[in-house]
């Protein structure tokens, strides 16, 4: 996602996040940073940065923050990849593009300026837009300019490998109408940053598997939960995970209906894969039954090459959570209003949009 930061505006590539908050960049001078092909924000050259004191609610809403050089706030970040930020908290003004052809300029917005940070992150990025439910995620901090409402439009993974790009509205742009829109509820639960839906069952062609895992709804209960809010949606997550003992007859039920040649994963990321010459097997359709909302996903989303003659399905066993991934997302207009609470979805060709 491409924004403008500072004052002059410096453009940014970051990677739109509904499962973190806080949005961040690289910044100079870089004790520890990734690869990027552009130049790292230089807030010394901007005459609207200014640093959060270590009092302000705004830093200790994040719980990971420590004070250094008398009073300026310091935040550290982890993500569930591994990858992580070490910066300064600090107001900047945000330049965002506008379908009006006026750009909007949001003043005071509160970000991370970077100068150690590390992981699973390429060239073209230079840091995340935060677009969680938490105090200091965009979507909170723009809520008076878009009033609870944004969508994203995420290219399959063989496009962004072209260099394409993916869309993000905000506002009354992101608002879906047309009558193929399927909406199911968004439910808020004790971590405010998070989207929980509700996911009743997983087809594969005709027969269905209902979605019940003993693991994940003793952990609704526990947090006082009736069980509803099963599975994150997140745009950070590559792939999409679910609890090891739905996983297992999932791939059980793929298995009888795909007829390859099955291999193992060198990497061990995988759990079923194929070998195919040209990067795509003959996959059945699998479509996921959100509460009022069945969604078909892209047989090149759920399996993908990921190396020369290996194709494998992009979704995975995990411990006690199901995450939504962004591949699964891929080829959906996918549209969040916090207002009405639900989430939409839209079969949309992401590259033409």
């Amino acid at each position: 996602m491409k924004i403008s930061i500072g004052t002059p505006p410096i453009e940014i590539l970051a990677i739109a996040d509904t499962g973190s908050d806080l949005t961040w960049t690289q910044c100079k001078p870089c004790i520890n940073c990734f690869h990027q092909s552009a130049p790292l924000f230089d807030s010394n050259k901007s005459s609207t940065y200014k640093t959060l004191g270590c009092n302000t609610e705004e830093c200790t809403s994040l719980g990971t923050s420590s004070c250094v050089g008398g009073n300026i706030c310091e935040y550290q970040m982890s993500y569930g990849d591994q990858s992580h930020t070490i910066g300064d908290l600090a107001f900047e003004k945000f330049t965002f593009p506008s379908t009006s052809g006026n750009n909007v300029d949001i003043p005071n917005v509160v970000f991370g300026c970077g100068h150690d940070n590390g992981g699973t992150f390429n060239s073209y990025t230079s840091g995340i837009i935060g677009l969680g439910g938490g105090k200091v995620s965009i979507i909170n901090q723009l809520d008076n300019e878009i009033n609870g409402k944004f969508s994203y439009c995420l290219i399959p993974l063989e496009s962004s490998i072209s260099n394409g790009s993916s869309h993000i509205n905000f506002g009354n742009s992101a608002i879906m109408s047309d009558p193929n829109v399927v909406s199911t509820p968004l439910i808020k639960k004790e971590s405010s940053t998070f989207y929980y839906l509700n996911l009743e069952g997983v087809s594969v062609e005709n027969k269905t598997l209902i979605f019940k895992s003993s693991k994940i709804s003793s952990a609704s209960a526990a947090g006082g939960g009736d069980g509803k809010g099963n599975i994150i949606i997140d745009s950070g997550t590559t792939l999409t995970l679910l609890p090891d003992d739905f996983y297992t007859k999932l791939e059980s039920m793929l298995v009888d209906s795909i007829k390859a040649t099955k291999k193992d994963d060198p990497s061990g990321t995988f759990g079923l894969c194929y070998e195919s010459e040209n990067g795509i097997i003959d996959a059945p359709k699998i479509v996921a039954h959100f509460t009022n909302a069945d969604l078909e996903l892209l047989p090149s989303s759920t399996f993908a090459q990921v190396e020369e003659g290996l194709v494998c399905l992009t979704i995975v066993p995990a411990e006690d959570i199901a995450i939504f991934g962004n591949l699964a997302q891929g080829n959906f207009l996918i549209g969040y209003d916090l207002v009405a609470n639900k989430v939409s979805f839209l079969p949309t060709d992401c590259t033409k949009y």
